[in-house]
């Protein structure tokens, strides 16, 4: 049975796939979270605005 990969083999590939993709994905989506809520502050007061002068 050459050429198979025993369970040990496989658990490590999977943690060093999810590990990876971690890695990879962990600052843009911290980037895009950032931004979200600088966007919401900045647009924030415009709205209180808007709604005190109807």
């Amino acid at each position: 049975m050459r050429g198979r990969f025993n369970i040990p083999q496989i658990l490590l590939a999977t943690l060093l796939g999810v590990a990876g993709g971690v890695y990879i994905y962990k600052p843009m989506c911290e980037q895009y979270y950032r931004e979200q809520k600088t966007l919401k502050d900045t647009l924030a007061p415009a709205q209180e605005a808007e709604k005190k002068s109807d």
